[in-house]
Parts: structure tokens; C-alpha cells; sequence
């Protein structure tokens, strides 16, 4: 018989003549087709399809695992963006800092004073009270100005550094999703607890209620792992007392409600049952604290201005 009528040929490029069989389909496949298996060879398809069935690794909490923390940069050089901002532009601090209410005239000139801020006339209300909720958030990201206060520089450089030694970790154990998500949601639990427990005209800025609320899941997922009690409990007794010491010239308010939320939503993370529940469970808490952040704040600047809430 003739060898030519019986020659084979690569699926892939019929004009390559090759004897290689792909030892999950058993289709030729020439020597640029051939991916190299545990035993023998496989086709471009088959080794695609091989990696689709594989169980992606996860971390800790069922977060997908990455070798970069994006986030954390992210984060880092947003905070850096805007303190830059206010330097070109000081006006930003005074307009997305978190402040719960006060009273500005028409001509500018603000009035404080110590019950509802039920405006008439001329004047209107300023803050979370008149329908900026966004300062909630944006105050997070503003630092004080190296000009003006006690600390200068000092305040955004200290976040910072904590930000990137603890973030990298942190965002590394947890996935980035749900690391952005305790990270804002920190900084909105210091927002709240400023705007129930602090004078609403007094305007609050800083990332240290997100900080707050970063390092309490880094010290729930390392007890999770079961890391060496003596470090760990070291770690949070240094930022409680951080917290006590801070209260003489910072919003303990803030850091406290960071570290609360924060450490929440790191509980739910952390000891969620495995299987398919766990996302549920994860996202149920999420969307729990959101609710009650809400809520609050909501009750907040309804007693501030005598029963409405602006939308």
C-alpha cells in the first residue's frame, strides 16, 4: 500500500503532515499545536478547556487571589491626587469636608448654633443636613493642609504609611472587591459616628476612620489564621491605645466608627461558612451595615432639621 494515502495531517493547519495525536481528543496535531501534558501531548482546545474545569485557588475569605494590591494603590494615590488638589485649590477642604449642618448666610458668613438648623429666610443650611451626603465619603480622602493646623504634614503622612504597610496586606488576605468595600465603608462608619456624636457645624477631614477599620480586619483574619496570639493582640492593644491617645487632638469619633465597621464586616468576611452560602453571607452583612449607616444617619439629619431629610 501506498504510505502516502495513509499520511495524517494537523487539524489545526491541514497542509502540516504530522503522527502526534492529542491525548485528550486523540486529534493530529503538528509540533506548534502540541502543548506539552502530564502524559504526552494536547491541542490548543483541549488545554483551554483543561484550565476552564481547574478550581481557581482562593483566599482566606473566597476572594480571588492576586499578587498586586491595586486597590491599595489606588487608594494610596487618590489620597495623594487630592491633597495636591487642596493645595491649587484650598476652597475643596471647606466644601467635601464632613460637616452635619450649619447655617450660611447669603453673603457667606456661616452661624453656629446648637440645636436644629431650621432655616428661614436668607440663610441655608450647609453640610450632610442640607443634602450633602457626599461629604460622607469625599472627607475620607482629604488631609489637612502642611499651612494650616497642628500637625501639617504630619496627618496625611502618617495615614499614609499605615495605608501602605497594612492595605498590602489586608487587600492581599481579603480580594480586592471585598477590600474597597470594607475600606469605603470603614471610612462611612467614621463619618456616621462623627455626624450622631459631634458638633454637626465642626467639619472633619482624614482617612483615619477607613485606617481604623483596615487594621481591625488585619487583626481579625490573622486571629482567623490562628497567627501567634502575642502579636496580634500586641497590634490591636497598640491601635486602641492609638485611638485613646488620639482622642486629645483628633475625631475619635471617626476612628471609632471605622474600627467598628471595619471589624464588622472582617467578622462576617472572616467566618462566613464555606460552600455556596458564603457569598450570600459576605454580601448580606455588606448590605446590612450599608442599611444601618443609612438609617442613622438618616435619623440624624432629620432631628437636625426638625423632620426632613434631604435628598
Amino acid at each position: 500500500m501506498d504510505s502516502e494515502s495513509t499520511a495524517t495531517t494537523c487539524y489545526r493547519h491541514p497542509a502540516v503532515e504530522c503522527h502526534v495525536r492529542c491525548t485528550r481528543c486523540e486529534r493530529y496535531v503538528c509540533p506548534d499545536c502540541m502543548r506539552e501534558a502530564p502524559v504526552g501531548h494536547q491541542c490548543p482546545e483541549c488545554v483551554k478547556e483543561g484550565a476552564r474545569s481547574v478550581r481557581q485557588a482562593r483566599t482566606l475569605v473566597g476572594g480571588r487571589i492576586s499578587t498586586t494590591p491595586v486597590v491599595t494603590y489606588v487608594l494610596f494615590a487618590l489620597n495623594v491626587l487630592a491633597y495636591l488638589a487642596e493645595l491649587v485649590r484650598p476652597g475643596l477642604v471647606d466644601r467635601f469636608a464632613m460637616v452635619g449642618a450649619r447655617l450660611v448666610g447669603a453673603d457667606g458668613t456661616r452661624y453656629f448654633g446648637d440645636g436644629a438648623v431650621l432655616s428661614s429666610g436668607p440663610l441655608h443650611v450647609e453640610g450632610v443636613a442640607g443634602g450633602e451626603w457626599e461629604r460622607m465619603l469625599t472627607s475620607a480622602f482629604l488631609h489637612q493642609s502642611p499651612f494650616e493646623g497642628t500637625f501639617g504634614l504630619v496627618h496625611i503622612t502618617l495615614n499614609m504609611v499605615v495605608l501602605w504597610q497594612l492595605g498590602q496586606v489586608v487587600e492581599l488576605m481579603l480580594g480586592r472587591v471585598r477590600f474597597a468595600v470594607l475600606y469605603l465603608l470603614s471610612a462611612l462608619g467614621g463619618s456616621v459616628l462623627e455626624l450622631v456624636l459631634t458638633d454637626p457645624a465642626q467639619a472633619s477631614i482624614g482617612a483615619s476612620g477607613a485606617i481604623f477599620g483596615v487594621g481591625a480586619a488585619y487583626y481579625v483574619l490573622h486571629r482567623r489564621l490562628g497567627a501567634e496570639r502575642g502579636r496580634v493582640n500586641r497590634f490591636m492593644a497598640g491601635l486602641l491605645l492609638w485611638l485613646v491617645v488620639s482622642a486629645w487632638f483628633t475625631s475619635w469619633q471617626g476612628h471609632l466608627g471605622g474600627l467598628l465597621v471595619g471589624g464588622a464586616l472582617a467578622l462576617a468576611y472572616a467566618y462566613a461558612p464555606r460552600g455556596g452560602r458564603r457569598v450570600a453571607v459576605q454580601a448580606g452583612a455588606g448590605a446590612g451595615l450599608v442599611v444601618l449607616l443609612a438609617v442613622t444617619a438618616a435619623v440624624k439629619v432629620s432631628e437636625l432639621t426638625g423632620g426632613s431629610v434631604p435628598l
